[in-house]
């Protein structure tokens, strides 16, 4: 499969094994062994790494077109180069897959809108934490092993700190936007894994952005109205798309080739790191000591809970 191609197909990959960690692969052994290892980690690491920035780029471009307006344009742009470059087909498909990947795309709407509308009011390291805590919950659930729920408490406190024991330093909408894209995630990632059963590659992620960028576009018109034209605006919105999306998702299947899921998981857990980094880089988002520590004790429930999953599944 070609680095085109693959951006279609890594995000139903990539969002399943955050909730399922099971092998993807095994990393390549013999003389290059360390170089080897460190590859597919590299390429995962660069994938947040663009995933977070484009976040933090899509902030700078808000006071041109609203929060809504960069997710319409976001949604559009990745819409547009899947379509082009999946090229879905349209029959053949029956009445439940139709309304898995409608599901597909409401979750995808609801996950970009809330995300967005919660980065416009709070710091992107602090959403990110907050929404990751979807993912975990449904780590959690899945594994039904009481170990997890010390992992569960880690995260509460980390909750906990981040909101200065009660949300007090914490615009409380902004918090309450970021928790609900963390459950939009959580949906997301079921359906995701929906859709890729029911349709053949990456058809269905294709559609399902469809589907979200169509429910989206009118809430963009609203708010942003002729400013989505600016060509600058445009071409930023562009930009977040390839940034957010189309590159990581490359970047990620490469990786899962040679890396195992439980693994990619593991690494999927430093998002929130890489978040702060990009909002103090970009933004000048000084995070306080509370807020890292906050930060750090969720990263560690997501890698605990992802970590005891495996085990079990070992076990068996």
């Amino acid at each position: 499969m070609n680095p085109v191609n693959s951006a279609c197909a890594a995000e139903p990959v990539a969002a399943a094994a955050v909730a399922v960690p099971e092998a993807a692969g095994a990393p390549q052994r013999g003389g290059n062994g360390r170089r080897a290892a460190l590859g597919p980690v590299a390429l995962v690491v660069a994938g947040g790494i663009s995933v977070q920035f484009g976040a933090a780029i899509a902030v700078t471009l808000m006071p041109r077109a609203g929060a809504a307006g960069v997710v319409t344009l976001r949604l559009a742009a990745a819409a547009l180069v899947l379509l082009l470059i999946c090229r879905p087909k349209l029959r053949g498909h029956s009445r439940a897959d139709w309304g898995t990947v409608v599901a597909f795309g409401i979750a995808m709407a609801g996950m970009n809108g809330l995300f967005y509308q919660a980065v416009d009011r709070i710091p992107l390291g602090v959403a990110v934490t907050l929404e990751v805590l979807g993912p975990l919950a449904l780590s959690v659930i899945a594994s039904r092993r009481l170990v997890n729920l010390l992992w569960a408490g880690l995260a509460l406190a980390g909750v906990v700190l981040l909101g200065g024991g009660g949300f007090d330093t914490l615009d409380p909408a902004g918090a309450a936007y970021a928790l609900g894209a963390g459950a939009c995630w959580a949906v997301y990632i079921l359906f995701s894994a929906r859709t890729g059963r029911r349709f053949p590659q990456a058809d269905g992620l294709a559609l399902a952005m469809a589907v979200a960028a169509v429910l989206f576009l009118p809430i963009g018109i609203a708010q942003a109205g002729g400013r989505l034209l600016v060509p600058s605006t445009m071409a930023l919105g562009a930009a977040v798309a390839v940034l957010s999306s189309v590159l990581p998702y490359t970047l990620e299947l490469l990786a899962l080739r040679r890396l195992p899921a439980s693994t990619f998981a593991i690494l999927m857990s430093l998002e929130p790191a890489i978040a702060a980094t990009a909002g103090l880089l970009i933004l000048s988002q000084a995070l306080s000591w509370p807020q890292a520590l906050a930060i750090a004790l969720v990263i560690g429930a997501s890698m605990g809970a992802v970590r005891s999953q495996v085990r079990r599944g070992e076990g068996r």
